[in-house]
């Protein structure tokens, strides 16, 4: 017999099993380059070009792409200009975007691991300008929004903004809607979380919203990435 929880983290890791393993998931769905997903595209989010474009996200600043992936995002930042380090929990995709960063000669830090282990220690440490997240939010366990938050408030610098891409309620080909307490029941994410625009400002209320919208549908011979069925937000640290 154990009792051995006796602090947030041992509650937090016994919720994980509740939840198939995520590295072992990530690291089959990277491993076939040539399936048809498309966010494996080698370019940007309309929606982060957008921003920088506009002045939304001061130039020059120091970026932790979370859930980076095969790197495009992490790779666009440094190509303007930004000091960038990328995370994922993926060691093929890794793996990948170290390629495609070397094939366009930007210079991103990419590591592999577990950001909420990772980031705020040693060269993780922050603070940064941006936290960008294509992706990575929506696919956590209801829990490690705890997690999440508390890695924003030890890595990201006052005044700093998190870039947000995560799946819509309501969309087609979105996430799944179940509760949080029925993902429990179910022992399933779905394939990944939708959120409402309501959810986002509860859950990130303490960082003031700078633009909440649909991601723009961006045609196959677009420069950018764009699907209609993701939110794109971008929040403001105080």
């Amino acid at each position: 017999m154990e009792r051995d929880i006796r602090t947030v983290e041992d509650v937090l890791r016994l919720l994980d099993g509740r939840f198939p393993p995520a590295a072992d998931h990530w690291r089959e769905f990277y491993a076939d380059r040539d399936r048809p997903v498309p966010f494996f595209v080698d370019k940007p989010d309309e929606n982060l070009v957008s921003a920088l474009d506009r002045g939304l996200v001061p130039p020059g600043g120091r970026v932790l792409d979370l859930g980076c992936g095969p790197g495009r995002n992490a790779i666009h930042l440094a190509r303007r200009g930004f000091a960038v380090d990328a995370v994922d929990l993926s060691p093929t995709a890794v793996a990948w975007a170290g390629e495609r960063a070397e094939a366009a000669g930007a210079d991103v830090r990419f590591r592999c691991g577990d950001a909420f282990e990772l980031v705020g220690h040693g060269e993780l440490a922050g603070p940064y300008d941006l936290i960008h997240d294509s992706g990575c939010f929506h696919h956590l366990p209801p829990h490690r929004r705890v997690s999440y938050l508390a890695l924003l408030d030890r890595a990201l610098a006052p005044g700093g903004h998190l870039a947000l891409t995560c799946f819509a309620a309501g969309a087609e080909r979105s996430g799944t809607e179940l509760s949080d307490a029925d993902l429990y029941r179910a022992g399933d994410l779905g394939g990944g979380l939708a959120y409402t625009p309501e959810s986002l400002r509860r859950i990130f209320a303490d960082l003031d919203e700078v633009e909440l919208r649909r991601m723009r549908d961006e045609p196959a011979d677009s420069p950018h990435f764009g699907e209609p069925f993701l939110w794109a937000a971008l929040f403001r640290s105080r």
